[in-house]
């Protein structure tokens, strides 16, 4: 207990001031929002045409690209001004600028988790319902919600690194969002759609082996952050697996043929009555049963008489 709650009142007090920081009031009540109007927009949308929003996808989806881009920019360069090591870092909860930095750009990248609840917004304005999955509500409500944490107790350290990674895949993430919202005519040519999928499973699985390095390394970096992170990946690789094997993988389906129809089909193909071909052999149906039914051609029935020609024979 006493080493918990050290580890509780081990808040970064750089951040106590900043937007958000106090207290996670706002924080949960921003999320509270999020999920209730998950419940309310589609009822609110039931009987409305959908919004078709194309500007406004344009303007937001290029936005998160330049707003990605500069947190990635900001950690690269304020982490390698510092001196940050890749494998293990510590938190320098001092005021040095580049330490403070490092610190801001995490902050912004946690405003980016809450920026990003307009993406289910516009899903629903937009009646895209088979959008708003149960993955994306997962990784978009935790995100936000999460990172309150990883700021309040450790803005820097080696909380630079997997921000750093998801800012740069979110660049690209985003520029794909916004080429796709021009319309059919440029979605033709995005035809790396399912390798953004790939390049996040591949993005977790080095979340969690730089995480074990560093307990590895017995790194000066809270524990049990790192083993809740760890576990909060292998969600990811679970659910991301399950998308990418139901979007990208699997077979669909054929529908079942009804028995009927398949063979009436079979007895068709099978007398060469598609091409006027066979033993002049026809097909009726009786009853809902299939039965062949023999037409006359003026040949021996094999008991020693002929069939009159054009009549057909008579049970």
């Amino acid at each position: 207990l006493s080493i918990l709650n050290r580890n509780i009142n081990a808040t970064d007090k750089r951040v106590e001031k900043w937007p958000l920081m106090d207290n996670p009031l706002p924080t949960l009540a921003i999320s509270s929002s999020y999920l209730l109007f998950l419940w309310l927009g589609p009822k609110y949308m039931e009987n409305r045409e959908p919004f078709q929003l194309k500007k406004t996808l344009i303007f937001y989806n290029f936005s998160m690209v330049i707003f990605n881009f500069f947190i990635c920019k900001e950690l690269f360069l304020a982490a390698r001004s510092a001196g940050y090591s890749y494998i293990c870092q510590s938190v320098d909860y001092s005021d040095d600028p580049n330490e403070v930095r490092i610190a801001a750009a995490l902050w912004w990248y946690f405003v980016s988790k809450g920026v990003e609840y307009l993406d289910t917004v516009f899903f629903i304005l937009r009646k895209k319902f088979n959008q708003v999955s149960f993955l994306h509500v997962y990784h978009h409500c935790s995100m936000f919600t999460l990172w309150w944490i990883g700021i309040k107790w450790v803005a820097g350290g080696q909380s630079f690194f997997g921000a750093h990674m998801n800012a740069a895949i979110h660049v690209l993430m985003y520029l794909y969002y916004g080429l796709a919202s021009f319309g059919p005519k440029i979605q033709k040519y995005l035809w790396w759609k399912k390798y953004l999928t790939v390049i996040q499973m591949v993005q977790f699985h080095v979340t969690i082996g730089h995480t074990a390095l560093s307990l590895y390394m017995d790194c000066e970096f809270p524990h049990w952050m790192h083993y809740a992170l760890i576990c909060y990946a292998l969600t990811f690789i679970a659910l991301f697996g399950n998308f990418y094997y139901q979007t990208y993988r699997r077979t669909p389906r054929q529908p079942r043929e009804p028995k009927a129809a398949k063979a009436l089909s079979n007895n068709w193909v099978s007398n060469g009555l598609s091409k006027g071909l066979g033993n002049g052999a026809g097909v009726v149906v009786v009853g809902g049963k299939v039965e062949a039914k023999e037409r006359s051609s003026g040949v021996d029935n094999g008991n020693g008489r002929r069939k009159r020609k054009g009549r057909a024979k008579r049970d």
